[in-house]
């Protein structure tokens, strides 16, 4: 019974502080042990704290400020991934209606799902040269394979009675498509989103490190690595992550609950 009530009395942002002061006694004790045994000189969280109130406070970092970095980078991302998202939405929703597409188009869509981010760097260099062009183009494709592929896969798998009944009742393929497999398939569809936007934010930063853009974070965060600021490419290691984390669990983790509610599925428990 005592170990019930002690649960009881746990909230669940105790664990999220529990996590903070573990991941920061972890970097700390990195730090100093760097520093004692080496010499190095590994930043500390006091190290990057202060790094940040300078740029917050209007330090230009590389000839732009923190701010304009981040929006870069932002806007960047939302463009590539925007059109990775609709277009994998249609393009998942046609294979998932039509069988002899799926099987030409699917195993090609696998295939691109294979490769990793990186490795489109020569293929979007050949195509786009360096700068905007080649940068767009890693975030499309790597963003767009998972959202194919779960889209594909919700719509695959709706149950063929949901079908028959709307054939049943007259209702048209258009509207068989927008009323009955959609609403089925939401959840994979929201899953292949999520792993899509992940995709897309990685190779971001990696391809603003690599194919010649002048401002966003992955190019501050290589600028920062060549003149040795490493309190600064900690800074922008943090953006990176926070931005991430905020779009997922104030975005995704949203719409799938609320989804997942409509449709009297199981809500995530993130807690």
């Amino acid at each position: 019974m005592k170990p019930h009530r002690i649960d009881k009395k746990w909230h669940p942002w105790m664990n999220r502080l529990c996590t903070l002061v573990l991941f920061f006694g972890i970097w700390m004790t990195v730090s100093l042990w760097t520093k004692q045994v080496s010499g190095k000189l590994f930043p500390g969280p006091m190290d990057v704290y202060s790094r940040l109130v300078q740029l917050v406070s209007g330090q230009l970092l590389y000839d732009a400020s923190i701010a304009a970095h981040l929006g870069k980078s932002l806007l960047r991302w939302f463009a590539g991934y925007s059109c990775a998202a609709f277009a994998g939405l249609g393009i998942g929703g046609f294979l998932g209606v039509s069988r002899r597409a799926y099987d030409i188009a699917m195993p090609l869509i696998y295939i691109l799902q294979l490769i990793p981010g990186l490795a489109w760097i020569p293929i979007a260099l050949l195509l786009f040269g360096i700068g905007e062009g080649s940068t767009f183009f890693m975030i499309l494709v790597s963003a767009l394979p998972p959202v194919v592929i779960n889209t594909t896969s919700g719509i695959r798998n709706v149950p063929p009675l949901y079908i028959r009944t709307a054939m049943m009742m007259g209702v048209p393929p258009w509207k068989r498509f927008y009323k009955v497999m959609m609403p089925c398939a939401v959840m994979p569809v929201i899953n292949g989103l999520r792993i899509g936007l992940a995709n897309g934010w990685r190779v971001l930063i990696a391809a603003e490190m690599i194919a010649g853009v002048s401002q966003g974070l992955g190019y501050s965060l290589i600028q920062a690595r060549w003149s040795l600021d490493f309190e600064a490419s900690f800074v922008c290691i943090g953006l990176i992550t926070i931005t991430g984390l905020v779009i997922e669990k104030g975005v995704f983790s949203v719409i799938e609950n609320r989804a997942a509610a409509r449709i009297g599925g199981v809500r995530r428990n993130d807690n």
